[in-house]
């Protein structure tokens, strides 16, 4: 009512307009649809899936008293988000809000299956803040997409374990060769959160390795009435760890329910996630872990943001391995989002590998975790005997020590084959992935996209490795000579050659490219195994003799983490081979680098890492340093770093030219969503600059590069610019 006379706010028939949530709490009474809002927390807070930098934030809706039973914080939602419906998750609800226009309500619940809890929402948003990434990339990493048939399934009830606050002896045997192992396990089984980085030994006939030990290490965990979340790299690694799992008591979880070992609990079982699996697998073993159901979480990258019931211990197995780096935006790495968990949730941390990474060396020397490393007589003890066959090593030999496969190395694989199965690990795969002219052995090349020829098989037609084109006419545009010679010799090849130097002998094959794909283990019976990096399989009793052919292709190119990850490729090889006591051995063939080459013939990872984090450290380098790789269009770059203010310490190198392939396009395979607009047109003469600041400074820079992407996309300013925190590499 007004001194004039009542006041009509509205035509008849229509329902009055909404009356405004302020932040003085006055609350709204009815939506813009005329229903009523939800009586208590009308404001619903959600996440809403649009992928612009400035809009990476929560907005605010009203709660019609239709939904409110159902809009928790954690369901999936339908809003309206300009002229359309999006997706979208609620956050938190609130009693009021801060806004001064009209609230829209929320359009619909799509489950009532609350997916997203707290702990891993505000991890996502640390993770976001940590990359200068947004909330909805990260989501759609952290949960998988919705099966509605699978949200309808009876979830079994699971009662939380006992809290026993002890460790078997059989658990703590796992252990007993690390220094510091066994107090690591029985502070788990206490309830205490240590954080180490391990560096582990090859499996003996008394322990089980690297899988025995996490499984002992998840088990004692259990043992305090905590969950734990281990991520590995791959699926072959995650049913190791199963194995192990069930050694020591923890059931595999079912939809009939498991039985774990006495003292665990019946809640002591796990579940796999893992993207090979399947959509409706994978769902369903992430609402176990969400329910309850199971407190233990095994899986690969995606694993790490697992919903674990109290979260105890979170493992990160094998760090160097680069399938733990995410191949979409923001790319977070497993270490990295694990740490990041360890300090929100105040959990224990296990970062191992049989190598050590300079991220990990990093986390040791500033006090951030402890390390887990057996004494040098233990090393002696449980690992192979390691020779490198140089040049130098093999010139006695004659011409015939420039052979690929030198005398010696022929010698020791002949006598291996005596006592087991012997290792050839290969760098490359494929046939013959390189070739040259056989007259001037210039390299061949597509005469279509100028890419590099291969070929696939003995008799095979001259085929390109970048756009497929078979190139059956090739003739050199340097001499006009037809025939083609090797220049790199892949594995396919290497099992062909071999297959012949050994007459009767069998010859496996195990790769990506290979026939037989990827072989999770073989027979302990005499053979020959031919694997590229990554792709070896297990054998009972491991191989008598191990050989690395061409040491030199896999440290023969400039990189931050060269040295880093060829060691670790021969590591991880070596580790499948029998100890020294037992006469295993391990031949790396070739010149390679002196670094890593040292570091194997003395199995020393840890005083490689340490002498590679000084020198980073006085070159301002990862990870001494937080660097920012920042490219596209060169207008659009400058402009990007015009608007950039560096913390103290920071500086910018560059931009330069780079090839444009190397530069991600928004919605291409491997792009960042944070690009600052969409281009019609190809990039001309696309750049790339590095912005490097103190490790210290690190999230301040995550900062100001997030609110320079958004006020570019708030600007809808053209070209296009991408972002990418701790890239591999600088150039």
């Amino acid at each position: 009512m007004t001194a004039q006379g009542p006041e009509q706010p509205t035509l008849p028939g229509l329902p009055p307009p909404a009356v405004r949530a302020r932040a003085a709490g006055v609350r709204a009474r009815t939506s813009e649809t005329g229903q009523p809002l939800a009586e208590d927390l009308p404001i619903a807070r959600v996440c809403v899936d649009v992928p612009p930098a400035h809009l990476d934030r929560l907005f605010d809706y009203t709660v019609p008293q239709s939904m409110a039973a159902e809009a928790v914080p954690g369901v999936r939602v339908k809003v309206r988000f300009g002229a359309q419906d999006v997706d979208g998750y609620v956050i938190e609800r609130v009693a009021a809000t801060d806004h001064e226009g009209r609230l829209v309500a929320l359009r619909k619940i799509v489950s009532p299956q609350p997916v997203l809890t707290p702990e891993v929402a505000g991890l996502a948003r640390r993770v976001a803040d940590y990359y200068a990434g947004s909330m909805t990339d990260v989501l759609r990493l952290a949960v998988p997409p919705r099966l509605a048939r699978v949200e309808t399934e009876e979830p079994v009830a699971a009662p939380a374990p006992p809290a026993t606050g002890t460790v078997t002896e059989e658990l703590v045997a796992a252990w007993s060769d690390v220094r510091g192992g066994e107090a690591y396990l029985r502070r788990l089984a206490a309830g205490e959160s240590p954080r180490a980085v391990w560096s582990a030994l090859p499996a003996s006939r008394e322990r089980g390795g690297w899988p025995a030990a996490l499984a002992a290490a998840a088990s004692a965990v259990l043992r305090s009435g905590r969950g734990a979340l281990l991520v590995v790299p791959d699926a072959r690694d995650v049913e190791l760890l199963a194995e192990a799992l069930v050694a020591v008591g923890v059931a595999e979880w079912s939809r009939e329910g498991a039985t774990s070992a006495p003292g665990l609990g019946p809640a002591a079982s796990f579940v796999r996630l893992t993207a090979d699996a399947g959509p409706t697998p994978r769902y369903r073993s992430f609402l176990a872990a969400l329910r309850g159901g199971a407190r233990v979480v095994v899986g690969t990258r995606a694993a790490a943001f697992a919903p674990v019931a109290d979260l105890g211990l979170v493992v990160c197995w094998d760090d160097v391995d680069p399938m733990h780096q995410e191949r979409r935006a923001p790319y977070p790495h497993v270490r990295e989002v694990l740490a990041l968990r360890s300090e929100q949730t105040g959990c224990a941390v296990l970062v191992g590998s049989v190598s050590r990474s300079i991220h990990a060396q990093a986390l040791v020397e500033s006090g951030w975790a402890r390390e887990l490393v057996a004494d040098r007589a233990t090393v002696r003890a449980r690992t192979p005997r390691v020779q490198a066959l140089t040049s130098v090593e093999v010139a006695r030999e004659g011409a015939a020590g420039a052979a690929r496969l030198p005398g010696a190395a022929w010698q020791a694989m002949t006598a291996g084959l005596r006592d087991g199965p012997v290792l050839v690990q290969v760098p490359r795969a494929g046939y013959l992935p390189v070739v040259a002219c056989v007259r001037c052995r210039e390299a061949a090349r597509c005469g279509v996209c100028t890419g590099p020829l291969s070929l696939t098989g003995a008799r095979a037609t001259p085929q390109c490795a970048w756009c497929g084109a078979l190139a059956g006419g090739w003739s050199c545009p340097e001499c006009s000579a037809t025939g083609l010679r090797s220049v790199r010799v892949g594995s396919d090849r290497t099992a062909e050659e071999l297959g012949r130097a050994f007459p009767g002998v069998p010859v496996r094959s195990s790769g990506a490219r290979s026939a037989a794909g990827v072989l999770a283990s073989v027979p302990s019976s005499p053979a020959l195994v031919v694997a590229t990096p990554g792709a070896e399989p297990v054998v009972e009793g491991g191989y008598s003799v191990g050989v690395l052919l061409d040491a030199a292709v896999s440290t023969n190119h400039v990189g931050l983490y060269t040295d880093q990850e060829a060691l670790h490729r021969w590591l991880s090889a070596a580790a499948l081979v029998r100890p020294s006591t037992e006469g295993g051995r391990v031949l790396l063939v070739g010149d390679a680098a002196p670094i890593p080459t040292n570091a194997l013939v003395r199995w020393d990872p840890v005083g490689m890492a340490s002498r590679e984090l000084d020198e980073r450290v006085e070159l301002s380098l990862p990870p001494a340093a937080r660097i920012a790789s920042v490219s596209g269009d060169r207008h659009a770059v400058d402009a990007f770093l015009a608007r950039l203010h560096l913390p103290e310490g920071g500086s910018v190198l560059g931009p330069v030219d780079v090839d444009p392939d190397q530069v991600p396009r928004d919605g291409a395979p491997g792009s960042t969503r944070r690009s600052v607009a969409r281009t019609t047109g190809t990039l001309e003469a696309p750049v790339r600059a590095v912005v490097r600041v103190p490790v210290g400074r690190g999230r301040e820079l995550a900062r100001a590069m997030a609110g320079v992407l958004a006020v570019a996309s708030a600007k809808r300013e053209t070209g296009l610019v991408s972002v990418v925190l701790d890239p591999k590499e600088m150039v």
